[in-house]
């Protein structure tokens, strides 16, 4: 294999942020469409028991080709390149051999804080829906390491793995994909899905904490028609149910109050579901969303009618209910 490396002499520091769900390496999205050019971020949360990573190493799944990584500032970039095991179409040029491990070396992450190393590639060759694992090793120091590379079998729940690798699920853009509803385009987290003069795109849910049973959600609805509709009910297998609330301030307070009535959609506008104002609560629910999940949902909507969509499960930011006080 050959080696390509780029020094970066430039000192920078790493982002701290909130703790997460989840202690172990993911993406911040964790679906992508086939032929789609995608921004891969994988998300470090963490050290080796205490010690500050030193260097994030990332196995590139076949299928992912044409890989760019992110250069980071106060770290060395190393590429290896190797042979992909089929050939792919480059705008016209045959290409069998290119990135399959992307190392960021000679860094200082410290274990309170967290960054993300982000990788550009294309998903190529798919013909159905596919998870791919991207094997990752955290190196801390001398002795320190951390290997997030196992792979569930078939059937079998990622979650109960001990160092689960961070993956990617694939989806196809034809009707094959079973989350996909009668009436509506196929839907990956960057795409639109239509219904009559509706688009809804944009959707996210929050990753829940270990044994939470309220999760938060959204997503945008913009009415292209002339005619004003209203969300009336939203329905999902992963809750006992979905409700419609509003977090709004009165007096310095931090108020949420349960829409029994719907959410308008004006003719001509967008609305936009949020924490923070209007939202989607999901109540009673039995598995806590885990990052990088996804959570399928029936809209329906007082005109348009129902149409099926799929939220993916980002980061954890903290419980939508937390510190509010209720109407």
């Amino acid at each position: 294999m050959n080696k390509i490396r780029l020094s970066l002499l430039t000192a920078g520091l790493t982002l701290s942020a909130a703790g997460f769900a989840h202690a172990h390496a993911t993406f911040e999205k964790g679906s992508a469409s086939a032929g789609e050019t995608f921004n891969a971020t994988l998300q470090v949360p963490h050290g080796c028991d205490g010690k500050a990573t030193t260097e994030v190493r990332v196995r590139l799944p076949e299928g992912f080709v044409f890989a760019k990584p992110q250069p980071k500032p106060g770290w060395e970039l190393e590429i290896i390149e190797g042979d992909y095991g089929n050939t792919y179409d480059n705008h016209g040029t045959k290409v069998s051999a290119g990135p399959v491990e992307i190392r960021w070396k000679g860094g200082n992450l410290p274990d309170a804080y967290y960054d993300t190393f982000v990788v550009r590639g294309k998903f190529a060759g798919f013909e159905k829906e596919t998870v791919l694992a991207f094997p990752t090793t955290q190196l801390c120091g001398e002795d320190g390491k951390v290997v997030w590379d196992q792979v569930p079998a078939e059937g079998q729940d990622p979650h109960s793995l001990d160092q689960p690798a961070p993956t990617i699920t694939i989806t196809m853009a034809g009707g094959d994909d079973p989350h996909v509803g009668h009436g509506s385009l196929p839907q990956s987290a960057a795409e639109t899905v239509k219904l009559g003069d509706l688009d809804i795109s944009g959707g996210a849910v929050k990753a829940m904490l270990p044994g939470a049973q309220v999760g938060g959600g959204g997503f945008l609805v913009k009415n292209n028609g002339s005619v004003d509709d209203r969300l009336i009910a939203v329905e999902s297998p992963a809750a006992g149910r979905v409700e419609l609330h509003e977090m709004t301030m009165e007096n310095d307070v931090m108020k949420m109050r349960k829409l029994d009535e719907g959410i308008a959609v004006p003719a001509g506008e967008t609305v936009e579901l949020k924490n923070g104002g209007l939202h989607l609560m999901f109540m009673e629910v039995e598995k806590p969303f885990a990052e990088g999940d996804t959570v399928p949902v029936t809209l329906t909507f007082e005109k348009a009618g129902k149409v099926e969509y799929v939220l993916p499960v980002g980061t954890a930011a903290g419980g939508a209910h937390s510190g509010h006080s209720h109407q």
